[in-house]
């Protein structure tokens, strides 16, 4: 028996009874549409993440501090270890490979302009290298130098979305605001960013650190920490290597910190470091997801198996008759396992684009991203004919096992 031959019997058999091997498909396709659906979902909040991640910039080194108590029940003034603004400047001045180093200190402030008022705005005190590490831009005027936090210079830089708050279409450059009860030149605006790694960097004014640690420090807390900080970025030259500028900065901070390799008061991490753990998360979530999904289509073998165990007992008659005219055992095997991996093959194919068109849909619905992986579309199709293959033997087998006599004595 040729395969066209095979092929024809197969669909005309199918086509018989056309309810029923829609619903034998049923189970496949809704198995191969939840797997590729299911790893859509994890690969788009994985990617999420690390985009998050990466919008905060590029190459980045976060190096945080890990305070002590001088003693129990100690407040905040007898901390010690940690990291101080001082730090940024050695950084900056005796590692190789640094493109860039800046360190945020935040607080909120009052924000007023003539008759307008922008209360718990977001104040950040940072350095001249902000904008190379946070990779944002300015779109008028200029940013804050060295000189400016030298001097304490009472001047701002303002997010696009508080320029356009306070002063409308006016040029807020060279213009006087006031941050709280304090007075302040606006200097420059950032080119519109957005929303990057969870910071609306829009909506927030920029100012020297040292005016936020002498001008805008105001609860008890902050002026006891003095010019400790909590974070400082790094951002490493595209050509130099992330590992060895790492391991340079750990020596720097332990030598001018006084601390052991067992006792640092502080801990870098990159954002591979980050990525990468996040990734190892969302990946264990994604292979669980994938063997739940998988669970219906082990179902949906099942079911192919069940419907040509009936098919093989309802075309019994049929198989004597094709057996008395010359069907060998293996013509009657190959004919069953056929018309099984027919109903998979048909039943992955339509899961597959159900499976696309209803991630794409569920990214629309919900605002979850989600990114269609190559692979969970050739893995799904491909076990949906393995299942019909494994599932349609027993069937074949059974059928290929009839005697011809006894089969054709079959009412």
């Amino acid at each position: 028996m040729n395969v066209g031959e095979v092929i024809r019997i197969a669909w005309k058999s199918l086509m018989s009874n056309k309810l029923r091997s829609v619903l034998t498909m049923l189970g496949v396709i809704i198995g191969v549409a939840a797997v590729i659906m299911m790893i859509a979902i994890s690969a788009g909040t994985e990617a999420t993440i690390a985009e998050r991640i990466n919008g905060l910039g590029s190459n980045l080194l976060f190096i945080n501090a890990s305070f002590t108590r001088g003693g129990p029940n100690q407040g905040p003034q007898n901390q010690r270890g940690g990291l101080v603004y001082s730090d940024v400047a050695a950084i900056r001045e005796q590692i190789r490979g640094v493109a860039g180093v800046s360190v945020e200190q935040q607080t909120d402030a009052t924000l007023k302009v003539g008759n307008t008022t922008l209360d718990s705005m977001t104040v950040i005190g940072t350095t001249p290298d902000y904008t190379t590490v946070r990779n944002v831009q300015v779109d008028n005027g200029r940013f804050i130098t060295e000189q400016d936090n030298e001097r304490v210079e009472k001047v701002v830089v303002l997010g696009s979305d508080v320029a356009a708050e306070l002063f409308g279409e006016d040029d807020p450059v060279g213009q006087s605001m006031y941050v709280n009860n304090t007075q302040v030149v606006v200097i420059g605006v950032l080119a519109p960013k957005g929303i990057s790694g969870g910071t609306d960097f829009d909506s927030q004014v920029y100012t020297p650190i040292n005016v936020v640690f002498k001008k805008l420090t105001n609860n008890m807390f902050a002026r006891f920490m003095g010019d400790r900080v909590r974070t400082i970025y790094v951002s490493v030259d595209v050509n130099a290597s992330m590992d060895q500028v790492k391991e340079q900065v750990t020596q720097l901070l332990t030598t001018r910190h006084n601390v052991t390799a067992d006792t640092l008061d502080f801990s870098i991490t990159s954002q591979n470091d980050i990525i990468e753990t996040q990734e190892s998360t969302t990946e264990s979530f994604r292979v669980l997801l994938a063997w739940v999904a998988g669970v219906s289509l082990i179902v949906g073998g099942i079911g192919i198996m069940n419907i040509m165990l009936v098919s093989v007992t309802e075309r019994t008659r049929e198989i004597g008759l094709r057996q008395a005219v010359g069907a060998t055992p293996g013509d009657i095997q190959v004919q069953f396992l056929s018309e099984a991996l027919m109903l998979s093959l048909f039943g992955g194919l339509i899961g597959v684009l159900v499976g696309i068109g209803g991630a794409k849909l569920f990214g629309e619905l919900s605002g979850m991203r989600t990114v269609i992986v190559p692979f969970s579309i050739i893995l799904s199709f491909s076990s949906s004919a393995l299942i019909g293959v494994f599932f349609g033997y027993v069937p074949a087998q059974k059928a290929a096992q009839l005697d011809p006599i006894e089969a054709l004595r079959h009412e």
